[in-house]
């Protein structure tokens, strides 16, 4: 019989503390692959940002936040890794103990051990990476049946390769010091209780409530246990921190960022202007969640100017906000300036004369319908060479936009804002529209946006329809609020894509508890069987390990919580959109977090509670 036969039988006849092991170790390994494969799916991996979709602003909140949620499930699963096996091997230190009773070296029992370990770091981290492959996949298939579409690339193979070997290596070099220092243990320690449980006296102990029996005890169990107590809490809290902040930074974010599209797009609004340029102005918009061609398009063609006597019209309409712009395409240059360095005192240029292509808009700053999240200011009324920059625009060519200008149609413009706008992928400058008119020779807008302030908005819609149709044929009404929903739902859907990571997370510490309540189980059997056979009801059992379990639970949480929410509020997201609401959303999911954590320990409880009183007597 091969010598690799007997640790897997022996792990085969520990079903229940293998499974665990395997299972906790497996979701560290699939929430990693998970996020990678995720963040590559929609062009926003942790490496690099495409330019396909969202915008410059929102591909770097979300990177930042990929980079900082990827480094907690990292350090979770590392930490977890090192509990795991720690919590696997407290419990094998008796058999280390009887093996080397019996003349076993210390070379055979490292060896023995070292194959289950190689065993379970093999099996846990090629069933994690089938787990975050197919969860990836599941999520390609939900954001496709959910109309947006995202590309069917082949998956990277050397990315999974890395995660596999990264995680097979992290689990046998955590695993190892404590199989060395189990193989090394003397007999006689090794099989004493205090050894095997690792536990530690404390004359003069006393509990920290004295309040009722119960609690003394609880306290008395989780103190004579410091180190198996110590690293539980400490798993938890980070495990519990990166929960806190997928939830709080998710639910804030996706909040926070809806909030930007929706200004920037505007609620209740219609467009009027020629069909091909409404067509268009929904392309530029549908590119924000969406890979749309919008390159071969003539803003400036005559029949795309909206007539005097329609805006004469619009204006005689009450309840209505109206917003005339002038659209075109142009070559765009960067215009290096300069900065004061207060280390050395000099003045240092900034920029490097790059170019590209913008869409430019002339807006009248008075009557915009738009309300920008921006970085500085909007256009004024009195200065004519501002401009506003969207943020892709400002990520790509530009160093330090607001000290910096633009120049376009042989004109040159200073960079006042750097404003969050969806369309064209904020690929976008605005600037004064008498400017632009000025600059162009185009006296006329291409396009109208109109707010409607009224409560009657299907009638409001219909006049308007009937406006543009009695000027022609070709003009026509485009609402918006299709386009603002699909744009709002394809940020929400990416948010809640990343909500699966803290349920891997709650899950994988679920099981980290259980095997936890398990070693205080096999530590306090004897005791609580004796309660048992005295007549104490198994309901006070229970109470006594649930309080325990309440206690870790309660430590970790006072540590995770401030943390997550701290992270999330003033590094993760700019500018957050913080509502009582949102509050209690958070507060909810934390919650339910906390009982399915708490559930899930109560398990090992329910099981011993179950057991009949000679079959635990009998094993002392």
């Amino acid at each position: 019989m091969s010598e690799v036969f007997f640790p897997v039988e022996d792990l085969l006849r520990r079903k229940f503390q293998t499974g665990l092991t395997v299972a906790s170790l497996t979701l560290g390994v699939a929430s990693t692959v998970y996020l990678l494969l995720l963040g590559e799916r929609i062009g926003i991996s942790i490496f690099r940002a495409t330019e396909d979709v969202l915008t410059s602003g929102l591909r770097v909140t979300f990177s930042h936040f990929l980079r900082f949620v990827g480094l907690l499930t990292v350090v979770g699963a590392g930490v977890m890794v090192a509990y795991t096996i720690f919590a696997m091997m407290s419990q094998r230190v008796r058999d280390v103990g009887l093996m080397k009773a019996v003349g076993c070296p210390n070379d055979l029992v490292f060896g023995y051990f070292a194959t289950e370990l190689l065993i379970i770091a093999f099996s846990s981290s090629f069933l994690g990476v089938v787990i975050g492959v197919l969860a990836n996949y599941s999520s390609v298939v939900l954001f496709s049946s959910l109309g947006f579409p995202i590309e069917q690339s082949p998956i990277n193979f050397w990315l999974i390769l890395l995660i596999f070997i990264s995680f097979f290596a992290l689990i046998v070099v955590l695993g190892a010091k404590p199989v060395l220092d189990a193989s090394k243990v003397e007999p006689a320690k090794a099989i004493s209780p205090v050894n095997y449980f690792s536990l530690s006296v404390e004359p003069g102990f006393k509990a920290i409530s004295k309040s009722g029996l119960i609690t003394k005890i609880a306290f008395r169990s989780l103190s004579r246990k410091k180190s198996a107590t110590t690293k539980i809490i400490l798993c938890l809290s980070i495990v519990l921190t990166l929960v806190t902040v997928s939830i709080s930074g998710g639910v804030i974010a996706d909040r926070t960022m809806k909030s930007w599209i929706e200004k920037a797009v505007g609620r209740d609004i219609i467009v009027i202007a020629h069909r091909d340029m409404c067509d268009q102005y929904a392309r530029l918009l549908a590119q924000f969640h969406s890979v749309v061609d919008t390159s071969k398009f003539n803003y400036t063609q005559e029949e795309y100017l909206i007539p005097d006597d329609l805006l004469a019209s619009l204006e005689e309409i009450k309840d209505v906000s109206i917003d005339g712009r002038l659209i075109l395409k142009s070559q765009v240059w960067e215009i290096p300036g300069e900065i004061f360095d207060s280390e050395t005192a000099a003045i240092v240029p900034i920029g490097d004369h790059r170019e590209g292509e913008s869409l430019i808009v002339g807006v009248e700053p008075s009557s915009t319908v738009s309300e920008w999240f921006i970085d500085g200011m909007f256009l004024s009324s009195e200065e004519p060479r501002e401009a506003v920059l969207g943020d892709s625009l400002a990520h790509k060519i530009f160093s330090i936009p607001l000290n910096q200008s633009i120049r376009f149609l042989g004109r040159t413009f200073d960079v006042v804002g750097v404003c969050f706008d969806p369309i064209n992928n904020g690929n976008v400058t605005y600037v004064r529209l008498k400017r632009l008119q000025n600059v162009t020779g185009i006296l006329h807008t291409n396009i109208v946006l109109l707010r409607i302030d009224s409560s009657d908005y299907g009638n409001t819609v219909d006049q308007m329809k009937a406006l543009a149709e009695s000027v022609g044929s070709d003009f026509t009404v485009l609402e918006l609020s299709e386009l603002l929903e699909s744009s709002l739902s394809f940020v929400g859907h990416i948010w809640s894509s990343l909500r699966l990571l803290p349920s891997f997370s709650v899950v994988a510490a679920s099981l980290c508890l259980i095997g936890y309540m398990m070693l205080l189980l096999a530590e306090q059997r004897r005791e609580l069987g004796v309660m048992r056979a005295l007549g104490i009801r198994t309901a006070t059992v229970w109470k006594i390990v649930a309080e325990q379990g309440l206690i870790i639970l309660f430590s970790s949480y006072v540590a995770a919580i401030p943390i997550g929410v701290i992270l999330t509020l003033l590094i993760l997201v700019p500018e957050p959109v913080v509502t009582s609401y949102m509050i209690l959303e958070i507060a909810a999911w934390l919650i339910i977090a906390v009982i399915v954590l708490f559930t899930a320990s109560m398990y090992p409880v329910i099981r011993f509670g179950k057991r009949p009183i000679v079959e635990v007597m009998n094993e002392f």
